[in-house]
């Protein structure tokens, strides 16, 4: 049995190491606030001339504006679409109007497990090693939760959320071998707050926010803090771009559908400042963020007097 003292000693010493690392964590927990106050008041955007981009559902809409964008900021984009024909569109706008940039189509079904192997190895044969990834593709049927069939689930999931798996299994790894990459992925406002007539939609994009926080939280654990990868989430409002048929807004001069130009720019942006986590607009999120701790029955009474979503497809 030890002598008092020694125990006395030992506690004192276990006593001073925690005290320590308490001063240490408010230390450090101020030092970051202030860098976010700095980043936020002055905000720094990275380079991404000479990246390799690659985004998904380049066809139409926010897919298509992201490539132009990333084109015109100097980086090489490499489109996939399932509809090869308006790919080759995106691609061909690109190469008029960047002659000096080099853009590539791609057919491929991003649900498919095999098929994102199969493309992405010829990716990187054919063009280099991805370090930009755009995980947008994506479908949103709008139907009361027990009028969706199975198959139509299992799609919604199979494209919204699996395919974001098969995309982070195939381009990750070499991210990680580099040290070097981001990871954009469109999540929802509907990943925000649950909405009627979009439940396995909402459930879907709540999954992209969960996968995205899951993976950035395990690698900076694994590699303990070295890992220069980033990730980005993306919660956009309505868009513009046709997914959304029948809209419903009862204040539309104060919350109007977003265009693709203007999701893209923002997506852009969030992701040259590496925010982990933005909404367009970027006041939903921070809403979301507020409106959270209202009582239930107060966010309830809030969400009936703005009555805006989506009504189901006829």
């Amino acid at each position: 049995m030890r002598p008092i003292y020694q125990v006395v000693m030992v506690k004192a010493y276990d006593g001073a190491l925690v005290l320590t690392d308490v001063l240490l964590l408010i230390f450090k927990i101020v030092y970051y606030i202030c860098e976010s106050v700095f980043s936020f008041l002055i905000p720094r955007e990275k380079s991404v001339a000479g990246e390799i981009v690659l985004i998904t559902g380049t066809g139409h809409g926010i897919g298509k504006e992201l490539a132009l964008r990333y084109a015109s900021l100097g980086a090489t984009v490499v489109c996939w679409d399932l509809n090869q024909e308006s790919n080759e569109e995106t691609v061909n706008e690109i190469k008029n109007k960047h002659r000096t940039i080099a853009a590539y189509a791609y057919q491929c079904n991003v649900s498919k497990r095999e098929e994102v192997f199969s493309v992405a190895e010829k990716v990187k044969k054919e063009v280099g090693d991805v370090t930009i990834l755009v995980n947008n593709a994506g479908i949103m049927p709008c139907h009361a939760f027990l009028d969706h069939t199975t198959d139509e689930i299992i799609r919604i999931f199979d494209i919204n959320v699996l395919a974001h798996f098969w995309m982070l299994q195939a381009f990750l790894p070499n991210m990680i071998k580099r040290n070097h990459g981001h990871v954009v992925a469109l999540s929802s406002v509907a990943g925000l707050r649950g909405l009627p007539n979009l439940v396995p939609y909402c459930a879907s994009k709540f999954a992209v926010r969960g996968l995205m926080e899951s993976i950035s939280e395990e690698l900076r654990i694994s590699t303990k803090g070295r890992s220069l990868i980033k990730f980005t989430t993306i919660c956009p409002y309505m868009v513009d771009t046709g997914l959304c048929k029948k809209p419903k807004i009862r204040f539309p001069e104060a919350m109007p559908l977003v265009t693709p130009w203007e999701t893209a720019s923002q997506i852009v942006m969030a992701q040259r400042r590496d925010y982990r986590e933005r909404s367009v607009p970027q006041l939903w999120l921070t809403l979301n963020t507020m409106l959270r701790n209202l009582p239930d029955n107060a966010l309830c009474c809030l969400i009936d007097f703005l009555d805006s979503g989506v009504e189901a497809d006829s």
